[in-house]
């Protein structure tokens, strides 16, 4: 179990466990989502829905909803912002926590979350703006981790890209190629079109125990997500912390 947590969040990247880390991410970011939305009826990794209602807020003269909406893509901005700074910071100081830092932060934000959320129910419509400017920036901070490492190549808080992929990949499966001696024929990518899939699957898995989870049990259900985070985070941020990388 050690060294396959170290692998999940240790320096030195592969395509292996970066695609590991994104089907964990990914799983995370579903239930994430669903918990926010239960809770605050807001979905807070959308931004492109957060973007537009905002212009639809602005034309129908609704100050208040752009605010909130405005604050809402900030708070996600300030995530991703968040996340790149540890990063590069850590980078630079070559520690082997170069990713878990980020994935710490985010382990820690929703623990508050968690804890707090369930002590505070009584007054969830009080805390509702703020509930969904932190999830946003978890969010963004989380884009932005699984963005850096895999550089560009992997998106764990929002499907739009991966299905958009995946129909790509399937358009190239069904594609029938009238001459198969043709060295331009049309062949899908099998592995990346099961990555995608694989993805999408366990955002939608994420999201189904988000839901069933919050609803049994309410903010509380965002504890566990923060022990995994936790629990993938801890090793190389506990190396870096010894006495021995000190020295």
């Amino acid at each position: 179990m050690i060294p396959y947590l170290r692998f999940l969040a240790g320096r030195e990247r592969t395509r292996e466990s970066n695609r590991h880390l994104g089907f964990t991410l990914a799983f995370i970011a579903g239930a994430v989502n669903a918990g926010g939305f239960l809770a605050v009826s807001q979905y807070t990794s959308h931004m492109t829905g957060i973007l537009s209602s905002i212009a639809d807020n602005l034309a129908l003269g609704q100050a208040s909803l752009v605010f909130a909406g405005l604050s809402a893509w900030l708070a996600f901005v300030a995530g991703a912002v968040a996340s790149a700074v540890l990063i590069n910071w850590a980078r630079r100081k070559k520690l082997q926590s170069q990713y878990a830092l980020a994935l710490m932060v985010e382990a820690i934000l929703l623990l508050v979350f968690g804890l707090l959320g369930a002590n505070l129910a009584a007054f969830v419509e009080l805390f509702s703006p703020a509930t969904v400017l932190l999830l946003c920036f978890v969010m963004g901070l989380q884009n932005a981790i699984i963005t850096k490492l895999s550089s560009a190549e992997i998106r764990t808080t929002y499907m739009t890209g991966n299905t958009t992929d995946l129909g790509i990949e399937l358009g190239k499966l069904f594609y029938w190629n009238r001459d198969e001696e043709l060295s331009d024929r049309v062949i899908a990518n099998r592995e990346k079109l099961g990555i995608h899939a694989v993805m999408i699957g366990l955002f939608v898995f994420g999201r189904f125990l988000g839901a069933l989870g919050f609803k049994r049990i309410g903010f509380s259900a965002t504890i566990p997500l923060a022990v995994i985070l936790f629990a993938i985070a801890v090793l190389p941020v506990f190396e870096d912390l010894s006495p021995s990388h000190s020295d």
